[in-house]
């Protein structure tokens, strides 16, 4: 375990500045709290920030689900996980899921879907990172890489609501769906059962986080070559 982690601190170590150099800046709020840094750039311009802040954000989830595996789960857990996708907190979510429903959803329900899958993980995120400051030995780069995407997920939160406000000239949603029960629990659950409720929830985010990319690439692309979008 010891080596685990000292292999994986020196390989996400290089690695991890590269996403920071690589993000491009969408953070929308200014000092009064509106969304003003953002509605000055093009629609263009912003819908292509919210895509790399999609992109990295998946990225990222991939890397946390891969440490989490090697620190703390071994090999037959990991298959229960990937079976118990009916666990997820989103499942309750009116997001189709097949790649042939997806191609049917209009660019608002595109838009409003990332928005509801953002705003359902923020808070999921935050319970994340206080359940896994209890574990023993948890690297820093473990909870940095999830502080981190927690921050980003809330800049594309507000990225997609000045999106949402420019290309359809709406209010957005405020409504989330999810079910927050996994999060309402007082009593501490035993280390096993909490280390497992949070993997479930990496594996989670992570299907989400690629759901996100997905919808808001498509949106672009039907900006660009409306015909062609597969």
């Amino acid at each position: 375990m010891h080596m685990k982690v000292i292999q994986w601190s020196v390989w996400t170590l290089l690695l991890w500045p590269q996403h920071l150099t690589e993000s491009t800046p969408l953070d929308c709020r200014d000092d009064q709290g509106s969304l003003s840094r953002c509605t000055s750039i093009s629609q263009e311009k912003l819908l292509d920030r919210v895509i790399h802040h999609a992109e990295l954000i998946y990225r990222v989830s991939e890397e946390l689900c891969s440490l989490f595996e090697e620190l703390f789960i071994p090999f037959p857990f990991r298959l229960q996980s990937n079976q118990a996708a009916y666990a997820c907190i989103t499942k309750a979510l009116p997001i189709p899921s097949s790649k042939s429903e997806i191609q049917q959803l209009s660019d608002k329900w595109l838009l409003h879907s990332v928005l509801m899958l953002v705003q359902s993980w923020i808070e999921p995120l935050v319970y994340l990172q206080m359940t896994m400051e209890r574990y023993d030995h948890t690297p820093d780069m473990l909870l940095n890489k999830t502080k981190w995407v927690s921050e980003k997920l809330i800049s594309l939160e507000q990225g997609v609501v000045v999106l949402i406000k420019k290309m359809l000239d709406e209010s957005t949603l405020a409504t989330v769906y999810s079910d927050q029960s996994v999060l309402q629990n007082d009593v501490q659950p035993e280390v096993l059962e909490s280390v497992m409720r949070d993997y479930t929830l990496l594996s989670c985010f992570k299907k989400d986080a690629h759901k996100m990319e997905t919808f808001l690439k498509l949106l672009k692309c039907r900006q660009t070559d409306k015909y062609n979008c597969a």
